[in-house]
């Protein structure tokens, strides 16, 4: 699929919001539209399987590895109704689409929770706009032979990034411009042809503010292209609720495990604890305060040391980027297991500015005695 068949694809799931217009404000139109693009999707991947599925639950009960077996999946659904027959009792669309959400299985239906939208369903029923919403998405085909699992995850993006906008929210706390990551990527990967050659090897990659997923979908989608043989496992965390379910709904779809994406903040939830990763890239948001995980991060510099993760020393409160770099540091494998190799965005390349004894300047000293600075690149 190219550029402007998945921008036209966007183009006609926006186009839904225009139903919501006087009921909703702009900014709130994602959280009606992107949960049902997700339910949508599950709905087109899961059509395939579903009378199986329903067969195996009529004679097994509530048995997941049969279930998940029968759907071809990682995730299933048990209710006997599909998007279309959802639309079969036009004044009971609300029980229905509660009903048909509750037939999935827990970390598909915890993905729809993250959401919030049983608020939305109550809410689009009482302005009688469920129907027409869901009438509307019926008729959106994201049958996996239509939309692959990586223009899935580009798709979403293009959703998240035109949300973001109408929020006021800045556009790169959900989206990195592709070639930017297509050029981390190669930088994690470049040194490492002849391992990732050999049959069946197995490599690990994390990103500690994953968003919506799409730099694990383009590390994928690269390792796929280049060598074959070879299986990423990818794993992540993001503390948007919204942006969480994304992500781990795309994991669900691409068969990678789901329950690798940790919801939470990284520097107060560490959803990896003690996991150690051959690669690791992030675009950490900038400028964000992380003064309400303060304490928690004070405490772990405090009295862990470099036993912790924060060791080297805290920055200003205002920009948590370098604690996403120790983060990530602390999560290399040591060296004599492997060389593990990292690529993160940073604004400005703090790592060569800041005085002497500053916070920025005690890390740099810290990473250069390590000899864990490969490369710096301008973009």
């Amino acid at each position: 699929m190219s550029e402007a068949t998945i921008k036209n694809h966007a183009a006609f799931i926006w186009s839904v919001a225009d139903l919501l217009r006087g009921d909703y404000k702009q900014s709130e139109y994602g959280k009606v539209i992107l949960p049902l693009v997700v339910l949508r999707r599950l709905d087109c991947v899961l059509e395939p399987t579903k009378a199986k599925v329903l067969g195996e639950h009529a004679k097994h009960g509530d048995r997941e590895a049969i279930l998940r077996a029968a759907a071809g999946q990682p995730f299933f659904n048990t209710s006997k109704l599909d998007f279309r027959r959802l639309l079969d009792d036009p004044g009971n669309v609300a029980g229905n689409l509660r009903g048909y959400i509750a037939g999935f299985s827990t970390g598909a239906r915890d993905v729809i929770d993250k959401f919030d939208f049983d608020v939305q369903i109550t809410r689009l029923d009482n302005s009688k706009l469920l129907y027409m919403v869901v009438s509307k998405f019926a008729e959106i085909d994201l049958h996996p032979e239509v939309v692959s699992n990586i223009e899935m995850g580009y798709l979403y993006e293009e959703l998240i990034r035109r949300f973001s906008e109408l929020s006021n929210e800045t556009a790169g706390e959900h989206f990195t411009p592709r070639e930017v990551i297509q050029l981390m990527v190669r930088l994690l990967f470049i040194e490492d042809d002849d391992l990732l050659a050999k049959p069946g090897v197995v490599k690990t990659l994390f990103d500690p503010a994953c968003g919506t997923g799409g730099m694990l979908s383009v590390a994928e989608d690269y390792l796929r292209s280049t060598h074959s043989a070879a299986r990423l496992e990818v794993y992540g965390q993001e503390l948007n609720a919204e942006t969480y379910a994304i992500c781990r709904s795309d994991m669900m779809l691409k068969g990678q495990d789901a329950s690798h994406i940790a919801h939470g903040n990284s520097f107060s939830e560490d959803g990896h604890k003690g996991a150690r990763f051959d690669y690791l890239l992030a675009n950490p948001p900038f400028g964000v305060e992380w003064k309400k995980v303060e304490d928690a991060v004070r405490t772990e510099h405090t009295k862990a040391g470099f036993a912790g993760r924060f060791g080297a020393g805290l920055r200003r409160i205002n920009d948590g980027s370098f604690l996403f770099l120790q983060h990530m540091i602390s999560k290399m494998k040591p060296v004599e297991q492997c060389v593990s190799r990292l690529a993160i965005v940073f604004n400005g390349s703090p790592l060569f500015t800041g005085a002497a004894g500053s916070g920025e300047s005690e890390l740099r000293r810290w990473i250069l005695a390590h000899a864990w600075l490969d490369a710096v690149v301008g973009l």
